[in-house]
């Protein structure tokens, strides 16, 4: 079984127990809270430390597990390959830091420490739709290319929505868009996960007991 084999396993087991995590925090927070105003953010800031921080901090693993799938597999693309790792890994890190640094409590003013979640998560949002763009190129991922681009499309919709309804939109169904746009932006990530636990043979050199051909 190859190593690239095992990162697609851990992280689709890290996407799933994020969802469960993301799930559970939702039901577990004050009933006043409406999902469809509020970002996920808020509802995590609400219990801080909490599940939803938790699941963030998985998914980011299971983003970081993705990438090391990946590098495993061989640059086919230098520079569009490099560039799609990068942003990757800028998602995942953009995860961690909007999981130990809070946004505010709804309906208070924003804080240095609130606009730094929000900007890093802006990051996160637009890194990984257009690093799922580019790893559409890559012939490894080529049975799922139309997946990947029809997803990396619809999640820079979703955030553009998301923007439009942060700024002049007043707010409007903020937490709606910004679910949807998680959901296609995982569906990315899966996507990639799936994909690597086809690799049942080593990335390079011949399968056990023979020699290259």
């Amino acid at each position: 079984m190859s190593r690239t084999w095992n990162t697609g396993v851990v992280a689709l087991g890290g996407i799933a127990l994020a969802a469960v995590l993301t799930v559970i925090g939702h039901l577990e927070v004050n009933d006043d809270l409406n999902p469809w105003a509020l970002t996920i953010s808020d509802f995590a800031v609400s219990d801080r430390g909490g599940v939803i921080d938790v699941a963030m901090v998985v998914l980011a693993l299971a983003s970081v597990a993705l990438l090391y799938g990946l590098r495993r597999a061989g640059p086919p693309r230098p520079r569009s390959g490099r560039t799609a790792e990068l942003l990757l890994g800028a998602w995942a890190a953009g995860l961690l830091l909007a999981a130990v640094v809070p946004t505010n409590e709804p309906g208070t003013a924003m804080t240095t420490a609130s606009y730094l979640h929000r900007y890093t998560s802006v990051i996160a949002f637009l890194a990984l739709p257009v690093g799922g763009w580019l790893l559409a190129r890559r012939p490894d991922l080529d049975a799922a290319a139309r997946t990947l681009r029809t997803l990396a499309l619809l999640s820079l919709t979703l955030a553009a929505a998301m923007v439009w309804s942060a700024y002049p939109g007043d707010r409007v169904l903020i937490g709606l868009a910004e679910r949807l746009l998680i959901l296609t932006e995982v569906a990315v990530l899966a996507t990639v996960a799936v994909m690597q636990t086809r690799r049942l043979t080593p990335a390079r050199g011949a399968s056990a007991g023979g020699r290259p051909r």
